[in-house]
Parts: structure tokens; sequence; C-alpha cells
């Protein structure tokens, strides 16, 4: 969001209660950098008015509209706090406001740079070497040997490259403290498959992190938490920050509660357990602490002295790590590299999200800069990405350069159409039909672009787009035979998306289970319809008729029981897999062994030549190819069985 935007839809005096001092300051801020004719110089970032009456206009509006509960945004530059402030309540219903000092915010998957650092305080101890097999570490517990030869690393993990999938149902987060187990136990029991070898493919893992806090806990004969707790929170002087969980009771007190919305008032929530995946994402820090731990990021590893780690291990954090191409940016050692403001800012640091806070550190070292921003509540997510992006427009603004698209592109633009699914998903458990809905489309449009995601690229290179009307880059990927295979987005270094088959997209499976569902529907009207008929029928045609019945029943079954245990939506399957859910699962095993059944029934028929006329026959045979369809759905998206983790 531009100043002139701001000034458009959020300066209203008697909904932002702006006095006169803040309007000054407002509309020096628009003389300063706005998109029209008064300057072309973007705001100061370093001035304390300028930065709070843009954060204000945006939070405060923003949090309003999406029922946010609470917020904090802390803006650093050249090693001063320029900007720190708490919006909203900790405690709604004690109306106790959020101070941006000594309020713990749940910063989620940011949590994994605490992790990162403990690691590479191994590495510079010579305990652990980034490129040995992890297993060599571990104890307790040792990953899968599925590629034999090519063992996972902590290169690997750090950089997302492991080869695992990825989950979430029912184990993830949690919100009841008596399933909390030791780290070794949880990553024992919810280890996921490697589906790919390591160092191929970017696919984020929050189990391969907690493994990596695992490793730390075997070399260093501390469990995580004490281990981050002395040698990070207690070295740099973090006073409000943990990964206990849940959280000592002097620090509880401070800690923004999660509260969800219903019927227009907020309700409070359990506090969100990560403590079986507690090195991916368990921290609760305050603006105050994390703006310290930034500083020791941006400051060569030490703040007053005291030093965490060493200015060339930082250093090797930064540049080093994996891309797929380099003409887009990838994964640090751990630092996720994001494409916010100008191309020269280089922003990197981490973004971290639970079912209740979203939040954002980000660092450029060119600018000597640091904006870490949490919100809390049902909108968070939406505050959060109205927030940033718009931050980083304001006071880092790029110049976009237009571009025009190639006028022969349109010969050569449908190799790249198609479905694009994440690696970062399951490949083996019930949550896999995910994919279909987090799917990425590619079209070709008929101006020589690009339609990917609601956004329109041009070609700019060989397999490389930028927005028509942004810099935003996205770059293809193909085979040894030229045949486009993926792709990967500039500033998503762990989203690397793989070309789909037709029988993963969406278009073929609404197709195709719509068509099958039809038929289904129908042997159950007819059922209804021609029920006198049933008793003037031999017994094996009798048969028939019942497993065409019973087996589209068993379809119609597994459909309602598993929408009405997805009707929590995510968050509620995160925490537990409900028991319709469960239940649900019942039907596809009944389902495929109704199926055999209803051949062998239709071979009866053939045999005694039953049923009247060749199109009751006709349609023995199509509910069979139906039945056999849905044997294949449930089988291919790991429905057909219990495939989750209790």
């Amino acid at each position: 969001m531009v100043i002139t935007e701001f000034l458009e839809t959020h300066m209203m005096i008697d909904k932002l209660k702006i006095g006169s001092k803040q309007l000054g300051l407002v509309f020096l801020a628009f003389l300063m950098g706005s998109d029209g004719s008064y300057a072309s110089i973007p705001p100061n970032v370093a001035n304390s008015d300028v930065v709070e009456a843009f954060v204000d206009g945006v939070v405060k509006a923003s949090m309003k509209n999406a029922k946010s509960s609470a917020g904090v945004v802390a803006v650093m530059k050249d090693g001063e706090m320029i900007f720190s402030k708490g919006y909203g309540f900790l405690d709604v219903e004690k109306r106790i406001p959020v101070d941006p000092n000594t309020t713990l915010f749940r910063p989620g998957s940011i949590s994994k740079l605490f992790t990162w650092v403990a690691v590479m305080q191994q590495v510079e101890q010579g305990n652990v070497d980034l490129d040995v097999d992890v297993n060599g570490y571990l104890k307790s517990l040792k990953v899968a040997n599925t590629w034999p030869g090519q063992p996972v690393t902590l290169r690997h993990i750090m950089t997302h490259t492991a080869g695992f999938e990825d989950g979430f149902l029912g184990y993830l987060i949690i919100d009841d403290p008596s399933r909390i187990m030791p780290l070794e136990q949880s990553l024992a029991k919810y280890q996921p498959q490697r589906i790919n070898p390591p160092g191929v493919h970017t696919a984020y893992s929050n189990w391969a992190t907690a493994l990596a806090g695992l490793v730390v806990e075997e070399v260093s004969g501390m469990s995580f938490n004490d281990y981050v707790q002395r040698h990070i929170f207690d070295t740099l002087g973090m006073t409000h920050s943990s990964f206990l969980e849940p959280l000592p009771p002097q620090l509880a007190l401070n800690v923004a509660k999660a509260y969800g919305y219903s019927q227009g008032r907020y309700v409070e929530l359990n506090y969100e357990i990560i403590s079986n995946f507690g090195p991916a994402g368990a921290a609760a820090v305050s603006a105050r602490d994390m703006s310290i731990f930034a500083q020791a990021l941006l400051n060569g590893g030490a703040v007053d002295g005291k030093r965490i780690l060493k200015s060339s291990t930082l250093q090797q954090m930064v540049d080093g790590g994996f891309t797929h191409d380099p003409r887009v940016r990838g994964m640090g050692l751990g630092f996720l590299k994001r494409r916010y403001g100008r191309d020269d800012l280089e922003v990197f640091g981490h973004d971290g999200g639970t079912t209740i806070f979203s939040s954002h550190l980000g660092l450029s070292s060119k600018e000597n800069f640091m904006l870490f921003s949490s919100f809390g509540g049902p909108g968070a997510k939406e505050v959060h990405s109205t927030f940033v992006k718009s931050f980083y427009d304001e006071f880092f603004p790029s110049e976009a350069s237009k571009v025009d698209p190639p006028a022969d592109f349109f010969e050569r633009g449908k190799r790249y159409e198609g479905t694009y699914h994440s690696w970062r998903s399951s490949f083996t458990k019930i949550e896999s039909l995910l994919r279909l809905i987090t799917s990425l489309k590619v079209v070709l449009l008929p101006d020589n672009t690009l339609m990917i995601g609601g956004k329109r690229y041009v070609e700019i290179d060989t397999n490389l787009f930028q927005e028509a009307d942004d810099n935003g880059r996205i770059a293809f990927q193909e085979d040894v035979n030229g045949k486009i295979t993926g792709l990967v987005i500039d500033g998503f270094g762990v989203m690397q998306f793989y070309r789909a088959p037709f029988y993963e997209t969406g278009q073929f499976i609404m197709l195709s289970l719509g068509s099958v569902l039809l038929v289904f529907m129908h042997v159950l009207l007819q059922a209804v319809y021609r029920r006198r008929e049933f008793n003037t029928l031999v017994a094996f045609e009798r048969k028939a008729v019942v497993a065409s019945t019973l087996l589209a029943a068993t379809h119609f079954s597994f459909l309602t029981f598993s929408a009405v245990g997805a009707s929590g939506g995510l968050i509620a399957l995160m925490y537990d897999v409900p028991l319709t859910l469960q239940i649900a699962l019942i039907f596809p095993i009944l389902a495929a062994l109704l199926t055999l059944y209803h051949i062998y029934c239709t071979f009866q028929v053939l045999r005694h030549g039953g049923l009247e006329g060749p199109r009751a026959l006709a349609r023995l045979i199509v509910v069979n190819l139906a039945g056999l369809y849905m044997v294949w759905f449930y089988s291919y998206w790991n429905l057909l069985g219990f495939n989750y983790f209790s």
C-alpha cells in the first residue's frame, strides 16, 4: 500500500481517531513518498514519527476489519529502535494492552532461526559437521535408509532439501498438555516418508527441523529448550522468551492469549502446543527480545559484547544454502531469502504462522534494518499479509520495470501450461488430497503472457518470467528432454512445485468423480423406483441389485462422514483426527470389498443369462467400472486404509 491509498482509505478521523499532529505527520509522509507528483523519494524509515503514522494507519484499520485481537510491530535501523508499539489486548476480557517490551507472541516458524543458530554453534565447536549422515549424531532415533548411499545431512535439513514428505493431521499442533512427549519419542512416532533423494527438491519440513533440534540435544547433553535458553536467550539478555510449553508462570501472565471470534465477541482458545516438534515452532517471544536477537544477527553475531555466533558463521548462513535457479532467490542455511522491497534490499529472515498467530522477521544487512511484526486472532493472517507487503512497498519501494511480451511467445507458451503441486505435501497419508486445493494453475493467455496464480507473467529469458506489473519472478524447470517439470518462485525458496500428471489435476478429479457419483446416484434412485420388481428377480439377480445398491450407499456414506469430519476446518484437524473422519475411512475398505463382490455378481448374471435386456447388463458393467475407479481413487490418495498418525 502506498501512502496515497492510505490517505484515501484510512484517514477518517472519527474511525481512526487521528489527532492533528498525526494528520500533519501523515501529510508529511505523503509529501516525502507518494506516487504522485510531489516527490519520488520514499519516506525515511529512520523517522519514528513517519513510521508510526504509517503503521498506525495500516495496522489499526486492518486489525479492526479482520478481528485481530493483538498485534505488535518493531522497526530497527542502524542498531537503534526506531519504532516499537503494541496494538490491541493480550487479554481482551481484562483489557490488558499489548506491551512490545513484555508481551510474548507466538512467532511460529521464526522459532527455526534459534534452532539453526544452535546447530551452527555446535558446528563452531566441532561437535557436528553439516555434510555427514545425521544418523551419526542420533542415539534414540534413526532416519530411514530409503535411499541407500544418499544419507540426510544437516545441510539438507537447513535448506529443506532432505526429501521428506510433509504432514500435520492430528499431531503437528495440539492443545492438550497431556499429549506432550519427549522430542525423540515424538519424532520416532511421526517420522515421515523420504519421498525424494536428498539435495534434489525443496520441501519445507517441520519434522526435519525438529530433528536438527534433537541433534543439538544429543551432542550437547542438554534438552533443546534448556540449551536455547542458556546459550541464546540468557546470553543475549532475552528475558521474555521461552520454548517451554506451557509457559513458566512468570511469563504466562504476559503472553498474548489465543482468541477466536464468534457471535460478535472474542472467545478464548487453549494455548497452542508445538512441543512435540518444539524446535520447529514452539517459541514465545516479545518484540523487544526479537529485536535483540535480530541485532545480533545484523551485528556479526554479537550484541554489547555478548556473542552467539562468529561473524563468518553468520555470513555462511546467509550466503550458503541452495537454489534451483540462480536467477531467483533460494534458501540460505536456514534463512529464507525474501522478495520484499527493492532488489538490493536483500531481505532475509523468516515468517511464521500458527493456527492463531502470523509473524514476520525481515532483516537487511545492506540497510542494517529489521522489521518484526506479529498478529493474533482469527484475522491474523489477513493483517499480516496486508501490513508486511505494504510496509516494504512504502519505505523500500521497487521500481517495477514494465516488460513487453515477446511477439512469438504464443508459439511455445503451451509447453508451460498445466497444474503444478508443491513438493511440500503428504504423499502417503490422507492429507495428500490437499494438493488439489493448494496447486498453481498456469494458463497461456492470448496476449502472449502466462496467468499464474491470478497474476500475469511475461517471458524475459529462457524459462524465466516476470510479473507484468511488478518485479516478481518465476523460473520453470525442464528435464534433459526439454520437457517442463516444475517451477520455483522468487522469494519462496522452500516452495518448489512439480508439474502434476493429468490424474492429479482438479479438473480430472472433479469430472471423473462427478461422473462416478452420478452413476451411483442413479443406482440408488433405481433401487427406490423399482423396489416392487425386486422380489420378482431370481436369487443371483437380487444379489447383483443388492451389491449395486450397497456399493453406491457406501460411497455416499464415505462422502457424508468425511464432510462432517472436515467441517471444523483445518485448524481443528491439526489438533486431532475427529471420530467421524475415522469412521469415514471404514467405507473405502468396504467399497473395495463390495466392488469385488459386485464383479462376481456380474459374472453370475452373465453366466446364467439373468436380467432383462442389454441395458440392465450394461448398468452392471458401468457400476463395475465406477467401482474400480473409486478403488483407484481411494488407493491413490491414501484413503484406502487408516493412513494417518493416531
